[in-house]
């Protein structure tokens, strides 16, 4: 008995790089959960730890220091720009796009830079665990989406002690996350705090996940992500009148990098594409195709071209990318 189990392992085991290498759907469930495997491992070795200094929001270094590699098992690179935004101690209010669980692997990356940040998170998050607790006792700030006012007299509970010791307050304005490629409305609690305790707001932008993720098709493969922080936007002098105000302006200057950084990073994906087409190509003597961002001509049956009528230039797509590709066209304009 005990050597037929062993077989079927053994079998299983061999089986998972065909797997891995064929099958998409599998792909996405292996890494997710590689990622969620790894955070609840970590929760576990660190909850002693974290004991010693309950609610430090410092706790959090630790964390990121045996989370950030994750991110490379994955396939996943984060390009920060801005990054002298992020170090400078001060208190100040993060507000993000949110539009996947994987974002946390940005901030990871990212947290030895921020230095003392904590997170405003859902409360159902509290409830998983290992992970809840351990966060609870990171320093995360857990509300209850539900009920407004409840929300609101947890965030006003903590608003006073970020600015008196320097925190950072990650918030995800959109409240859900959304992969559309696009930036949906804010909600309004992060600007009442901010503009209560006169801190700045700070725009943090990571660019489109739509040429790696989809979580419809259960398609997650490698990809790069530029994360921009904006220069700091001041609240001071700004009453409750102005709160409308703030969060346009915010939402336009954020929905601006949005679009710039997604293209930079869509068009980074077409010659990427491109290129490993030609490889293959030239390796089997047929003609070479044209560059990515020139005039196109003589393009092979298994590319699309796609001309941008503002620019005056003329992108190839494989084929095979061309249709997920178009999913930031539908929502941001990326391309023209």
């Amino acid at each position: 008995m005990t050597t037929y189990i062993e077989l079927v392992g053994l079998l299983i085991i061999l089986m998972l790089p065909f797997l891995y290498e064929t099958s998409h759907i599998f792909r996405y469930y292996f890494k997710f959960l590689i990622y969620y495997g790894i955070v609840s491992f970590n929760s576990i070795i660190l909850i002693p730890a974290f004991l010693f200094r309950p609610c430090d929001v410092r706790n959090l270094l630790w964390a990121s220091t045996f989370c950030h590699r994750i991110s490379t098992l994955i396939g996943l690179r984060w390009e920060l720009r801005g990054k002298e935004h992020l170090e400078k101690d001060q208190a100040c209010i993060i507000v993000a796009n949110h539009q996947s669980s994987l974002d946390i692997l940005g901030m990871f990356d990212m947290w030895h830079i921020m230095n003392k940040c904590t997170v405003v998170a859902k409360r159902e998050l509290f409830y998983a665990w290992p992970f809840g607790l351990a966060a609870w006792l990171a320093g995360l700030i857990f509300i209850d989406r539900v009920r407004g006012e409840k929300a609101r007299a947890t965030l006003n509970a903590v608003n006073h002690k970020i600015k008196n010791q320097k925190i950072k307050l990650w918030v995800f304005p959109e409240g859900t996350r959304r992969n559309t490629g696009e930036l949906h409305p804010f909600k309004k609690g992060a600007f009442h705090m901010a503009i209560d305790e006169q801190i700045p707001i700070l725009p943090v932008v990571f660019s489109s996940y739509c040429t790696f993720l989809n979580d419809k098709k259960k398609i997650l493969n490698a990809g790069n992500i530029i994360v921009t922080a904006l220069p700091p936007i001041a609240t001071e002098g700004l009453t409750k009148d102005d709160l409308d105000g703030l969060m346009e302006r915010v939402h336009w200057v954020m929905s601006d990098t949005f679009k710039q950084s997604s293209t930079e990073i869509l068009q980074r994906y077409a010659a990427h594409s491109l290129n490993n087409k030609c490889q293959t190509s030239n390796s089997s003597n047929t003609p070479k195709l044209s560059p990515v961002r020139t005039p196109a001509t003589g393009v092979a049956d298994d590319f699309i071209k796609h001309t941008d009528t503002v620019a005056g230039t003329t992108t190839v797509f494989d084929k095979n990318d061309y249709q997920d590709v178009m999913v930031i066209k539908k929502s941001t304009t990326l391309i023209h």
